[in-house]
């Protein structure tokens, strides 16, 4: 399912519970406008080109996607959302908060309240190289993701489930395992979303599918249900849907719903603006406990 609207008040109507995987990659309060731009020409008698058009967007030289990725109360806005997130969690299950390294620290601090310290699982480091670079400091190449959990002493994690790595010396190990690969560490080297490739939807910030994979496929089971509501492009949902897990994802940018239709197909169900969530994340099965 997916539902346009204020997370905030979609979020405080769920039941508590419910959700075995909470992935949410907001702003990252960066001070700058977020945009990705895309041209294409348009037959059109004065070479004017065509564009979308909505609250917080503009159009330069074709279709670009963007926000204000700058908040006066940044933490205002997110504590509140992290709360409802350690609400929602089963006992067994896992939040994963995605953010910049200029926030990540904050965070931290804010969510050993929440959560408690023994829920910190892991910080991990999401490196790629890729983009512009500067001359006057090392360049910033990485996004961190924090971990906790519900209880320290429940949560489920199956390393079996996650994809393997190349060994960056396989001649240090056996040749059955150099064919094998090694489980990750907490540094995940993985390139962002291609330029060029076809995973890209044009929605700025979009995340690739292999690093919510790894996390779904460690964090959840078949049939369990997974929570975004920073939604975006729905990568979320991509990687739940091909695991074999259900989602629900809330954004409120027409855009990111607009992006979410082309990409998620006919099996999703949209909810539009101010739709009551109902008991969506609870109208399946018992989940079974490990």
């Amino acid at each position: 399912m997916v539902i346009e609207g204020d997370n905030l008040p979609v979020l405080r109507g769920l039941p508590g519970e419910s959700f075995q995987v909470i992935y949410i990659d907001p702003p990252f309060n960066t001070g700058v406008t977020q945009r990705r731009r895309t041209v294409s020409a348009v037959a059109s008698e004065n070479g004017s080109r065509l564009g979308f058009r909505g609250r917080s967007y503009e159009t330069v030289r074709g279709t670009v996607l963007g926000y204000d990725d700058a908040f006066e109360d940044y933490w205002d806005f997110l504590e509140p959302r992290l709360e409802e997130a350690w609400r929602l969690l089963t006992r067994t299950g896992t939040l994963y908060l995605h953010l910049d390294y200029r926030e990540a620290h904050y965070a931290k601090v804010l969510l050993d309240a929440l959560f408690g310290r023994d829920c910190f699982l892991n910080e991990i480091i999401w490196a790629y190289d890729y983009g512009a670079r500067t001359r006057r400091r090392w360049p910033s190449k990485h996004d961190t993701i924090l971990v906790y959990v519900k209880d320290p002493k429940a949560y489920w994690f199956d390393s079996a489930e996650v994809d393997r790595e190349p060994y960056m010396a396989p001649s240090l190990v056996t040749p059955e395992k150099a064919e094998r690969g090694k489980l990750p560490t907490d540094v995940w080297w993985h390139t962002i979303v291609s330029p060029t490739g076809r995973e890209k939807t044009g929605y700025p910030t979009q995340k690739p599918e292999g690093v919510l994979r790894r996390i779904i496929a460690a964090s959840s089971r078949p049939g369990d249900w997974v929570l975004d509501f920073f939604a975006g492009s729905g990568t979320t949902g991509a990687a739940a849907a091909a695991l074999g897990r259900r989602f629900l994802l809330i954004d409120e940018n027409p855009e990111a719903i607009a992006v979410m239709r082309g990409r998620l197909g006919g099996d999703v169900r949209f909810e539009p603006r101010g739709a009551e969530p109902g008991k969506a994340a609870n109208d399946g099965p018992e989940q079974e406990q490990p």
